[in-house]
């Protein structure tokens, strides 16, 4: 069996991994692309062995990157989130870590022009999943985007050069509304009626009380994840809130998109030990918070989620605004939020009218990894 070849970078944001390709490289059949990006990852096996993903969501993802089709921007991002030991290729949601990474591809490919001289450069993005602009402030070093740096993010062991990236009138992108439903719903499953926030915030967030589910939401990832009951309680408030707020007609059809809405637990300040097993002290966050993505709670928390929370954590009247530290809703904020590794702060803008979210960001750091080409038998093709 011969192979051909497709070529490509691989690149780290934040807590992401994903594989970068230009668009112009890519095929124009839609099927031929998805089994360049399935094969490429390995969706096939659970462990992603025969791709470059590693067997969880926050590696098993994509980014085509083209010029951009808006005056406003440099570049066009979509974003693919890829099955782990299925067949999925999905677009409908983003992702808040790659973001950075896509400022760094920007640069190193010359979508951008950038001086030997400047040490960072603001790159526009049009995110073509969540038709939102981004603005991303590249640290750039001999005209190349700079990797090593003094800023230590949560999820890693190493700093690296910081990223700012700003997410601009995020609300509303799935939805058409930041709050597509009340600032708190109510919604029975087969076990109990629960108390319920629904934000759509770069990705659309379901987020529900810790303490509802009988957790105090601290534990650790892998004693939840073996809840049976938890995890199957989790996803039928996922699915019914999706058919709620108009993402999917049925239940079968919200179960068959695990990718978004995802679903978010919430708790108060409250000490905790991380997986590193450091203790995070309660004065130390402003509200403490973990995530599951794809049928798994994430190691860390997604970016998107992160901005989507932070932003329910300011906004007057929702369910996260309750559990989060008293602040006044300025027209801006740092949100410090608690999650399995660490502490991060997500700078929050609320509208005049205190009512919506104008920006949303976070700062990140970004690497690429490799470059080069990607194999694909030719019966994928």
């Amino acid at each position: 069996m011969t192979q051909y070849t497709i070529p490509c970078a691989l690149y780290r944001g934040g807590t992401s991994r994903g594989l970068f390709f230009h668009k112009h490289d890519l095929p124009e059949d839609i099927g031929t692309v998805h089994k360049i990006f399935l094969t490429g990852i390995d969706a096939y096996n659970p462990s992603q062995i025969d791709g470059v993903g590693s067997g969880t969501s926050h590696s098993s993802k994509v980014c085509v990157i083209s010029g951009s089709s808006k005056e406003s921007a440099d570049v066009d991002f979509t974003f693919y989130q890829i099955g782990i030991g299925e067949e999925i290729v999905d677009q409908k949601g983003t992702c808040g870590n790659l973001m950075a990474a896509v400022g760094a591809f920007a640069v190193d490919e010359g979508y951008v022009d950038v001086s030997l001289t400047a040490n960072q450069v603001k790159v526009s993005v049009f995110n073509t999943n969540i038709n939102k602009m981004l603005h991303i402030t590249v640290p750039v070093e001999n005209g190349k985007a700079k990797a090593g740096g003094e800023y230590l993010m949560p999820g890693l062991v190493k700093s690296g050069a910081k990223f700012a990236v700003n997410i601009l009138n995020p609300g509303g992108a799935k939805t058409g509304s930041t709050l597509p439903l009340e600032l708190i719903y109510t919604v029975t499953t087969q076990n109990s009626t629960y108390e319920v926030s629904f934000l759509d915030v770069v990705n659309p967030f379901v987020f529900v009380s810790a303490k509802d589910l009988g957790i105090k939401g601290t534990e650790l990832n892998s004693e939840l994840t073996m809840n049976r009951f938890l995890m199957d309680e989790l996803d039928d408030i996922r699915v019914k809130l999706a058919v709620a707020a108009g993402m999917s007609k049925t239940e079968d059809e919200a179960r068959l998109t695990p990718s978004i809405p995802k679903i978010a637990i919430v708790s108060e300040p409250q000490d905790y030990v991380t997986s590193a097993g450091k203790l995070i002290k309660a004065e130390e966050v402003d509200i403490v918070a973990k995530m599951i993505s794809m049928g798994n709670f994430h190691r860390t928390f997604a970016g998107s989620g992160l901005n989507c929370l932070s932003s329910a954590a300011l906004l007057p009247g929702t369910l996260p605004n309750r559990f989060a530290r008293s602040m006044k809703p300025e027209r801006e904020q740092t949100i410090r939020i608690g999650q399995p590794e660490g502490v991060t702060e997500v700078r929050v803008a609320l509208t005049e009218d205190k009512q919506d979210v104008s920006y949303v960001g976070m700062d990140r750091t970004a690497r690429r990894i490799l470059k080069g080409d990607l194999y694909i038998p030719e019966q994928t093709q």
